[in-house]
């Protein structure tokens, strides 16, 4: 299986499809996932001509579960070590939730400064802050990430069986139709991971702010996210990233959840080549 190496000696899982003269496009996971959460767009992208390129962050999926690292600068360090492994330019990259400040973290940091980065997608995604604070007092309190540290220490299982067969993809509204597969392709991936890297991670995603990462981005941003998201607030994600970007277009979905790439791959998916290829 196709690994990478990073500097701290972390061996980085990822999937490469496609022909290698295509433009690349890379997609990031979100929170507690790896890289099959991506299924239906590798699919979509792949079958419309472009190289698609997706990793496991570290302790996520098939990469190694190691027990440091477990930061957004270290996310962002591991996706370069892809990059420059794979030697991808002219790359849109395309990251959901956690994914997405990995995204921002990575092209303000790597990406633009190498000139390797073509645009990119933020899909209900985590910046600029999740965490309440005296700056930020629109965010969610630290008691509701120390309630998901708790859940997860007490029995992973059971809590990654809530979270997906609830709010991640809306199951939880009284009109709509749970799919058991979906739910248990969700907790799969959760439990192939890394219980530590998991629980480290919930920091990593609420506790970062990463409004000088958005701040620093040039090239042109895709932000998205439902209105029905209840997992981030789209009020405190994708409105504030569109103001915080210096080029970015901005769509919000009528009713579409937190996992609304799986939900409704069929509407997204279009809406994310009509940007690409804009």
């Amino acid at each position: 299986m196709p690994f990478v190496t990073t500097s701290d000696d972390v061996e980085i899982y990822f999937k490469d499809w496609g022909n290698a003269d295509a433009q690349p496009i890379f997609f990031h996971h979100g929170w507690p996932l790896s890289s099959d959460d991506w299924d239906a767009q590798m699919l979509f992208f792949h079958a419309h001509g472009y190289r698609v390129i997706a990793s496991d962050r570290r302790g996520h999926g098939r990469s190694a579960q190691v027990s440091t690292g477990h930061d957004m600068d270290h996310y962002a360090s591991d996706v370069d070590a892809v990059v420059e492994h794979l030697d991808l330019r002219d790359v849109i990259h395309i990251g959901h939730s956690t994914g997405g400040g990995q995204v921002a973290r990575y092209v303000a940091k790597y990406g633009e400064p190498q000139g390797r980065v073509a645009k990119a997608v933020l899909v209900a995604a985590v910046p600029p802050l999740m965490l309440q604070t005296e700056a930020n007092p629109q965010g969610t309190p630290l008691s509701v990430f120390d309630g998901f540290r708790s859940s997860l220490a007490a029995n992973r299982a059971e809590f990654y069986d809530a979270v997906a067969s609830g709010p991640f993809y809306g199951f939880n509204r009284p009109d709509v139709e749970a799919s058991q597969p979906v739910i248990d392709n969700w907790r799969r991936q959760g439990m192939t991971g890394s219980a530590l890297a998991h629980y480290e991670g919930i920091k990593a995603f609420s506790e970062t702010d990463q409004t000088d990462d958005l701040k620093a981005i040039s090239v042109p941003v895709l932000v998205i996210q439902g209105d029905d998201d209840q997992v981030v607030p789209y009020q405190d994600a994708a409105l504030k990233q569109h103001e915080l970007l210096r080029d970015s277009t901005l769509k919000i979905y009528e009713g579409y959840p937190h996992g609304m790439l799986t939900t409704h791959a069929e509407v997204i998916n279009p809406d994310l080549l009509a940007f690409i290829q804009q």
